[in-house]
């Protein structure tokens, strides 16, 4: 088992004036590079609440490398959700910064896609109009084919004009998948988004996300409370721990694919993050 190393801060930080903006109007998929990886440097979230500072994470460093499963695994309320939202570009850190390449993460941004737990379809439109109206404006041609393909990547065909109320809560995220894949963003977000599945079809969605993972090579962030999910998908896995929330350890995940749950590799990785979750 590979013992845990801290997150590293990237070197060329020191020049942040090279860092420029990412802007969703004039950043496309088409002009992304596929070998940048995402850095997050020192960052720290406080929320003003009642009158008092609350901070939320403190001094966060990370480098997520392309094509990586990266997982975090903590607690509740220890700001897991929080760091996401900053990577996505939903908040903003307090101090810190963040980004992808050379590019300042400053708002929501096409290359990245996020899931949340609720699969947050449209129920007034089906399952083609949902993904259609993920997709940006820009996209003319081929507008079909894409979006089509994208109902194939996450095994929905047959069900292109199914309306939401109409599929079983696994179908929806999987639609949801397909509306954040479809812009080819570099870097998908997933907030717990196996969440509120039963165990079976929880274990399925996770083969499922792996396998469209295989198929795209897109880096994945995944935020979940089972750890059993995050040893069975992640390359590395982060616990965050403390309020407010600081990276604890990172783990390296060196278990060949498919992950056998019951060996004894898997186990003591499960036991290590356990402790280190519920350390004093």
């Amino acid at each position: 088992m590979s013992k845990p190393h801290a997150g590293s801060a990237p070197s060329d930080f020191e020049d942040k004036c090279k860092l420029r903006p990412s802007s969703t109007e004039t950043q496309g998929p088409d002009t992304l590079l596929s070998n940048e990886a995402l850095n997050v440097h020192r960052c720290s979230k406080t929320y003003f609440v009642r009158g008092k500072d609350v901070p939320t994470v403190e001094d966060i460093s990370l480098t997520i490398h392309p094509g990586e499963v990266f997982c975090i695994v903590g607690g509740s309320g220890c700001g897991k959700s929080t760091l996401l939202k900053m990577i996505a570009g939903l908040e903003s850190p307090t101090s810190g910064t963040i980004s992808v390449g050379n590019r300042l993460i400053t708002s929501p941004g096409l290359d990245r896609g996020l899931v949340f737990q609720e699969h947050r379809l449209l129920p007034w439109l089906d399952v083609w109009q949902n993904i259609d109206f993920g997709l940006r404006e820009s996209v003319k041609q081929d507008r079909s084919k894409i979006i089509n393909e994208h109902i194939e990547l996450v095994g929905l065909k047959g069900f292109e004009h199914a309306y939401p109320g109409q599929l079983s809560g696994g179908m929806a995220q999987r639609a949801g998948l397909a509306r954040a894949l479809v812009n080819r963003p570099l870097i998908l977000l997933l907030d717990e988004p196996l969440g509120a599945l039963d165990a079976l079809i929880r274990q399925q969605m996770q083969q499922e996300i792996l396998r469209i993972w295989d198929h795209e090579k897109t880096t994945m962030v995944l935020v979940t409370h089972d750890l059993d999910e995050a040893i069975s998908m992640g390359d590395r896995v982060a616990v965050i721990g403390g309020r407010p929330g600081r990276i604890r350890q990172i783990y390296n995940v060196d278990l060949p694919r498919p992950r056998r749950r019951a060996s004894a590799a898997f186990e003591s990785l499960r036991s290590e993050l356990w402790n280190c979750i519920f350390q004093q």
